[in-house]
């Protein structure tokens, strides 16, 4: 059976749906804190919280757990420097319960949500997975911990640990079911998509004068079906005995935020009102990955590699879902 950490939430729910189509046996953990059980389309549901190691360790007694998928940090790097002690509680204390419930009950193998952030302002583009890890905020800082804690509890204890770096996750479901849906949302593409339906008066640009051609911070988008992907084609190849390692999920091109705007302005068939606001702290101008390693070893290929696409089935799903999940 696979475990499902943050099965509730947007990307965890998404690999529920995709674990489950493929035949799997899926438990799904979470507090619901953030996630909905309405995105939750199969398996068992077990309510718990990584800072409750009882809840932990009654769900490994009860199920035969072969590997564990991570969904359950706080992901918000802006967040991050205004509450530092939420995400060190949450993503390295959450993660230390998690390891000893595995290293106690002898599961020996988990998948983890990691980071791009974990590389700061990069030395270099694209970025590989070679690149010096130089965190610029607190939620890059906890994903770099927790990574460190995979290692050495693989040295010592022998889980084996596949770390997926994203870049920034997006769209929905291409089937309409599932989609993003967080509360308060912080990330781009739901929010430009918001100022189109009215949901918002505008969608605010946060520096205008990086070293970029257009001014404006430059990512990497991914598709959250590819993202999937990637984590069952891991899941594969640590059934097939591989070592712990790291992979970047992402499709090595960036987009600025106004290259954004723009692409979602041509899905929606209208303008999108923008204001422009100062820098957020913590944010680098770049971030765009080089994912050659997983297309090399995991044999990885993203299937909705476009940007319009990507927009296209997040806007698909909060057009068919106005006010997101219900519970």
């Amino acid at each position: 059976m696979i475990l499902v950490i943050g099965g509730a939430g947007y990307i965890g729910s998404h690999m529920v749906k995709q674990l489950v189509q493929k035949g799997e046996q899926v438990v799904v953990f979470d507090n619901f804190s953030t996630g909905h059980r309405q995105a939750i389309v199969g398996g068992i549901i077990e309510q718990g919280d990584l800072l409750d190691p009882d809840s932990l360790h009654r769900v490994f007694r009860r199920y035969p757990i072969e590997c564990v998928m991570h969904f359950a940090a706080l992901i918000f790097a802006g967040e991050s420097m205004r509450e530092p002690a939420r995400y060190y509680q949450n993503n390295v204390l959450g993660c230390w319960h998690l390891l000893e419930a595995m290293r106690v009950h002898q599961v020996q193998q988990i998948i983890f949500s990691s980071t791009a952030a974990v590389y700061g302002e990069p030395e270099q583009l694209p970025i590989s997975e070679e690149h010096p890890l130089k965190p610029t905020s607190p939620y890059g800082e906890t994903k770099r911990v927790m990574e460190s804690m995979l290692h050495w509890y693989g040295m010592a204890y022998g889980i084996r640990a596949i770390a997926l770096r994203y870049f920034n996750a997006a769209g929905a479901d291409p089937d309409g079911e599932l989609g993003e849906d967080h509360r308060p949302e912080e990330h781009l593409i739901p929010l430009v998509l918001f100022a189109a339906m009215g949901k918002r008066d505008h969608i605010a640009i946060f520096g205008s004068d990086y070293d970029t051609p257009d001014g404006t911070c430059i990512r990497d988008y991914i598709h959250v079906s590819d993202l999937c992907e990637a984590h069952y084609l891991a899941l594969q190849r640590l059934r097939a005995g591989a070592p712990s390692t790291v992979y970047n999920l992402g499709n090595g091109q960036g987009y600025s935020v106004r290259e954004v705007i723009r692409a979602a302005e041509q899905v929606v068939g209208k303008s999108i009102p923008v204001r422009y606001a100062p820098r957020r702290a913590g944010d680098p101008a770049r971030l765009v990955a080089s994912a050659e390693k997983a297309r090399r070893e995991l044999g990885w290929q993203p299937r909705y590699p476009a940007l319009t696409t990507m927009i296209g089935h997040a806007y698909r799903w909060f057009l068919r879902h106005p006010d997101g999940y219900t519970h």
